[in-house]
């Protein structure tokens, strides 16, 4: 045999070893181990490395207990599965190393107070008043000679711009502006306003025009200073006060610019009927305010994942009163689960759904897994997902997992759900990793 004939046979082998390799066991579990570990208070886990060999575990006993075992450091086998059990909330660095002496793997773990939520599933009023005033078209005004003019395009004012102050005045009720336009027109003068616009502030000034049709001051804009609507509670934080509904942000009908939030409300709701889904067209849930007086909560946040805010009592209608735990984003894995929603009155059922593809997140965003109903009752009676139904809690294995938050048009029977944990974060109930980091580099 050549020397090369025998270089390409020895690469060949090579190469088969590490195939091998890389499919065996050992390597698929020593692959999949992670990195970084997130439990709540109480909450165990078990990691497999499937190796025989042994190694020298090191670990906070305080944070994390491993295999029961109380001591900072001990030999582990890693042929075994290792269970850790978490003690108390704090951080620590679980380090394996063979022969006590040759790293191996080093995991970061972060155990936080332990946190249950009450779901909801009930069908909620929504009135949110937006924090200013919100310019959603411009008109044109008819003045002398018959010429028509906009002093609102004029000014290069844009639709989805925010008046936040006249003249120095902060407004956000549109019954208000008639009167200011009216005086500064008899007066010949301009208002100064504030703006904002993509996160900025900035100053324009408008000079009503005398509308010779309508006998009065016009600024030749649509404006309007408040939105109203029925959607989903998602949960109800009883050691907190707070809740989180929708699942995804509130935007002005016209213009689709998210809804800045001055005050709000959210209140009963009763669920009369459904237009079911089809192909194309996403059904929706018809209901109306149900005993208004009894205000159920304020609207703090309006946010990519819902809105937030105080709710002034347990929320009534619950499939259950208890409060259940909630998963951390790797915890959800595809398979089946459940939504709690409305489809007549006020009556909170739970529905079998399955979770069809989970996302890998590390930051927040709305579309973390994908889901697909699969109860024949809600099929029946709603066709799938319809508008309405955003905000439903999804559970899973007991835990709360996410919500609904987006059908797809052209399979009403999917769609998409958040993950519970970005929700949380926008509710104040979870602190946001990054910025817990942030916090402590500063």
């Amino acid at each position: 045999m050549t020397t090369g004939k025998r270089k390409r046979l020895m690469g060949l082998i090579l190469v088969f070893f590490v195939c091998l390799g890389c499919i065996s066991t050992p390597f698929q579990s020593f692959a999949s181990f992670p990195n970084e570990l997130r439990l709540f208070t109480g909450q165990g886990k078990e990691l497999h490395l499937s190796m025989p060999v042994h190694a020298q575990v090191t670990v906070d006993p305080n944070v994390v207990k491993v295999n029961g075992n109380s001591r900072h450091s001990f030999q582990v086998d890693l042929n075994k599965p290792i269970s850790l059990e978490s003690a108390q909330s704090g951080e620590t660095e679980l380090q394996l190393r063979l022969f006590g002496k040759i790293p191996l793997k080093t995991v970061k773990v972060n155990v936080m107070p332990d946190l249950k939520v009450i779901p909801g599933g009930q069908t909620i009023g929504v009135k949110i008043k937006s924090d200013g005033i919100m310019i959603v078209g411009h008109h044109l005004v008819t003045i002398a000679d018959n010429k028509k003019v906009s002093p609102g395009e004029e000014a290069k004012l844009q639709v989805g711009d925010l008046i936040k102050e006249i003249d120095g005045t902060y407004i956000n009720d549109v019954s208000k502006v008639a009167d200011i336009v009216k005086k500064a027109g008899e007066q010949s003068k301009s208002l100064a306003l504030k703006i904002r616009r993509n996160d900025q502030d900035i100053r324009a000034e408008i000079k009503p025009a005398y509308d010779t049709f309508d006998k009065a001051y016009r600024l030749g804009l649509y404006i309007r200073d408040s939105a109203a609507g029925v959607g989903t509670l998602t949960f109800y934080a009883p050691d907190q006060g707070v809740y989180g509904a929708l699942g995804h942000v509130i935007t002005d009908m016209d213009t689709q610019t998210p809804i800045s939030v001055g005050e709000g409300q959210i209140v009963h709701s009763n669920v009369t009927s459904i237009a079911k889904s089809q192909n194309g067209e996403p059904g929706e849930k018809r209901a109306n305010f149900f005993n208004e007086s009894k205000v159920l909560g304020n609207i703090e946040k309006n946010t990519a994942f819902g809105i937030f805010g105080k709710m002034f009592a347990s929320p009534e209608h619950s499939l259950s009163k208890e409060a259940i735990p909630v998963a951390f984003a790797e915890e959800v894995k595809e398979g089946p689960a459940q939504i709690y929603t409305v489809v007549s009155g006020q009556k909170v059922e739970k529905f079998d759904i399955e979770v069809t593809h989970v996302s890998k997140q590390e930051f927040p965003a709305t579309k973390g897994m994908v889901i697909k109903i699969t109860d024949p009752r809600l099929l029946e009676k709603t066709g799938g997902i319809v508008q309405g139904m955003s905000g439903s809690p999804i559970i899973q294995n007991g835990k709360m997992i996410g919500a609904v938050t987006h059908v797809f048009v052209n399979d009403p029977t999917s769609g998409y759900g958040c993950f519970i944990e970005w929700m949380l974060q926008d509710a104040g109930v979870v602190i946001n990793p990054n910025a817990q980091k942030n916090l402590k580099a500063g």
